[in-house]
């Protein structure tokens, strides 16, 4: 089934009527050997430039590793590159795939930014390394497109959400739908703090999502509502501020997020949810956290 559905008058199918997808058991992470803030390409990165602790950063990166382990997920490490500060946010530079026959395929990101865009290559390689078939899209077609950043998949369920308007275009999520055969439910972003889908939006299971309901439009928040039977709400301060949206959980029981979210932490653990909280102040700085630190993979 391929379609993009931007509005709930779109909606034709439930979530039980979706197809399954496997869920990813490993991720890979990219180690801030060369982490810097030496541009500004979101309001986050304003007022920061050289001013990131190299070695305190390492220290949180190998505390965020560290969290996943604990959850039992298999974690791998990749080096980045020399005047690639941002590699180490490799939630942006691909989007994998994985079919129930264990067929792995990923799309190669078009980078936003001129700054980003020699990162792509360098992660394709371990994806060929691990046996995926990668796709690029059409430049002809899209202009813009920045992987898991703003491409989520919904646990378990062959279906793709798709945040757009500041990282990445509308129009790519038709070339991403037919190379998939996939529906793809596009939100329309409408906060530039909130520029990517995973500052926003965290799927916790099949039926749970955490969100910051302020960064999407009217049509958005009625799609969401539609698919998730549960939908907890990050105040304003704890999801700018401590980027509480961009938690990850792995495996639908443990939510590692950066600490000091007190109000959404205690809606997770009310949830039934198990928290792990890690330090992620270094790469706040640069408009990241936990999300965007890390790839989920087949």
């Amino acid at each position: 089934m391929s379609k993009v559905i931007t509005s709930k008058s779109n909606l034709d199918f439930s979530r039980s009527e979706l197809a399954s997808m496997p869920t990813p058991g490993k991720l890979f992470m990219v180690r801030p050997t060369y982490f810097s803030i030496d541009y500004v390409i979101n309001p986050h990165m304003e007022g920061n430039i050289g001013n990131v602790d190299k070695e305190k950063a390492m220290n949180q990166w190998e505390q965020v590793r560290d969290a996943f382990k604990k959850t039992g997920v298999e974690v791998h490490e990749l080096e980045g590159a020399p005047k690639l500060p941002d590699m180490v946010f490799c939630a942006n530079q691909s989007l994998p795939y994985c079919d129930d026959e264990g067929t792995k395929e990923v799309i190669m990101s078009i980078m936003h930014s001129e700054h980003r865009k020699k990162e792509v290559p360098l992660v394709e390689e371990w994806y060929l390394e691990q046996g995926y078939q990668t796709h690029h899209l059409n430049y002809k077609k899209t202009s813009s497109f920045e992987g898991m950043g703003d491409a989520i998949w919904h646990r378990g369920k062959k279906l793709l959400w798709g945040g757009y308007g500041f990282r990445t275009s509308l129009d790519a999520y038709e070339l991403i739908s037919e190379t998939f055969k996939t529906p793809v439910i596009a939100l329309k972003l409408n906060h530039p703090e909130f520029y990517h889908l995973d500052t926003c939006f965290c799927i916790l299971d099949d039926s749970t999502v955490l969100i910051y309901p302020d960064a999407f439009e009217k049509k958005g928040l009625e799609l969401i509502h539609s698919l998730f039977d549960t939908v907890i709400e990050v105040p304003k301060d704890e999801a700018l501020n401590q980027f509480a949206c961009n938690a990850t959980c792995p495996d639908a029981k443990h939510v590692v997020i950066q600490q000091g979210a007190t109000v959404t932490n205690q809606k997770l653990r009310d949830s039934g949810f198990t928290v792990l909280e890690t330090d992620t102040s270094e790469f706040l700085k640069s408009g990241g956290s936990v999300f965007c630190m890390k790839m989920m993979a087949w």
